[in-house]
């Protein structure tokens, strides 16, 4: 059995694997707490005030208002269609994390009640209506989205553009969702509700991509380890970004060196410096942020 050194503690091997899985059950608490903000977002503010928002939560709040039927059915019903989509076309991790989220916004959606309108906000104001309730809910999904989570529906549409596409989450979003607040019309028969709707839209959508890309800020990473091979294999197969392996020396000791220089999104901070933390818990690590990073996977060049 192998041995590792720590603060002067030996630790067996098998303990340190179980670290990921703190992270894991930290990761899917956020989730949990994320969704709670959303749902409370969508029965306590927006349902009560008639405001329609996105995604198959937006879909399923039509479907309230026209026919009675109950959100927590809806919402199960068309994210149980697009969870098929999000096996064959994301992945087996992130759809587990999609069934977890599906699973618990169901429930939340059923247990919360729909609150009398101007229990929270003034009956008659419904502009703060849907300002505080897009704030809370992309706060929520935020959260989800920051845990490596989902809430389903079109998030898997807005996963996929993400991964496949140069677009920010937010501006996915906004794709996405103009054409189901828009069909709010067909039944409210009001340009009022739509543009309640878009306000809740955008706000939700500045939200999200604040806490995700924050100002869409890159970061540049400066690595030094022993296990620079592990970390750089990882880097590439777990973050899906390439690292540039730079020979160095170490001037007290004259030792040559090996340094990861890595470019990434602010988001993907956590990731990497959590696979780091793995690999080699001595590793020496620099961050700085970087004002623009233009090439491949980032930001076209801007210049004529």
């Amino acid at each position: 059995m192998q041995l590792q050194n720590i603060k002067g503690i030996r630790i067996p091997e098998h303990v340190n694997k179980l670290r990921p899985t703190r992270e894991s059950v930290r990761d899917h608490l956020l989730i949990v707490i994320g969704l709670a903000i959303y749902a409370f977002a969508w029965k306590g503010l927006l349902l009560p005030h008639q405001i329609t928002g996105g995604g198959v939560t937006g879909i399923s709040a039509l479907l309230y208002y026209a026919f009675g039927t109950p959100i927590s059915i809806s919402y199960f019903i068309l994210n149980s269609i697009l969870l098929v989509i999000s096996i064959r076309s994301i992945g087996l991790t992130f759809s587990l994390r999609t069934i977890f989220g599906v699973g618990v916004l169901t429930l939340l959606f059923s247990i919360i009640p729909i609150v009398p309108k101007g229990t929270f906000i003034n009956a008659n104001d419904s502009f703060m209506a849907c300002v505080v309730g897009g704030i809370l809910s992309g706060i929520g999904i935020g959260m989800v989205f920051m845990s490596n989570g989902s809430s389903g529906g079109t998030d898997i549409i807005v996963k996929m553009l993400h991964k496949y596409r140069n677009v920010t989450l937010g501006r996915a979003m906004v794709y996405c969702d103009v054409l189901i607040i828009s069909s709010s019309y067909l039944i409210f028969g009001s340009i009022e509700k739509v543009v309640y709707g878009l306000v809740t839209m955008a706000v939700y959508s500045i939200t999200v991509d604040t806490m995700i890309n924050g100002v869409r800020q890159s970061v540049q990473f400066f690595i030094i380890s022993r296990e620079y091979e592990k970390i750089a294999d990882r880097i590439n197969t777990d973050i899906h970004r390439g690292v540039t392996i730079l020979n160095g020396e170490g001037w007290y000791s004259h030792e040559p060196v090996k340094v990861i220089m890595l470019i990434a999104r602010k988001n993907q901070s956590l990731a990497i410096f959590r696979l780091i933390k793995e690999i080699d818990p001595d590793a020496f690590v620099s961050q700085g942020s970087v004002i623009g990073v233009y090439g491949e996977g980032f930001d076209a060049f801007k210049v004529k």
